[in-house]
């Protein structure tokens, strides 16, 4: 999926995206942030995230600035299925914090989500990251007064204390109440 918002380009991830990836997301400050992000990062992670196919229905991009000379990877946005259903998930390198970055890429993600039949997406913030509480906040998600432990990989697998948050995109003409995801193989 290849989505454009005022200031950002957010696309798949290609294979040769690896190095940008893994200089962008090898920060323990951001991936203790991050439930399936493992720590250490390494380079084969990289390469795997990049390497790693699509699912129309759940769509992975990084985040680029295409007005920015050499159009920069600062981050990542996807959905994910979880227990609870279709969950997003995004990450910033430190660099690009403080911007608005997140929030646009967010609400341009979610404008696709609800283009492609989604009708209610879930989140989660670890309770010691109020800057991701502000950009759910600002997307529109309500807090649904759930603190759950999550198991993170950024913390070894350990549980973490998370706020659990909804969001509702309402009817979309001509949608199915919940897309069909494909059967595993």
């Amino acid at each position: 999926m290849f989505i454009r918002s005022q200031r950002l380009f957010l696309r798949p991830a290609f294979p040769e995206d690896w190095q940008a990836i893994h200089t962008g997301i090898n920060d323990e400050g951001i991936v203790r942030m991050l439930a399936s992000v493992p720590w250490p990062y390494s380079e084969q992670d990289a390469r795997d995230f990049a390497a790693r196919a699509q699912n129309p229905l759940l769509p992975q991009c990084v985040i680029t600035v295409p007005d920015t000379p050499g159009a920069p990877l600062i981050g990542g946005i996807g959905l994910q299925q979880s227990v609870n259903g279709v969950e997003l998930g995004y990450w910033l390198a430190r660099g690009f914090w403080g911007r608005g970055y997140a929030t646009e890429a967010g609400r341009a993600l979610l404008a696709s989500a609800a283009a492609i039949g989604h009708r209610r997406i879930y989140a989660a913030h670890a309770l010691d990251n109020p800057a991701s509480a502000r950009v759910l906040h600002k997307l529109g998600f309500k807090a649904t007064g759930e603190i759950c432990v999550r198991k993170s990989a950024g913390h070894g697998g350990a549980g973490v204390a998370t706020r659990c948050h909804i969001l509702d995109l309402g009817d979309v003409a001509g949608s199915d109440p919940e897309p069909q995801m494909p059967a595993a193989a």
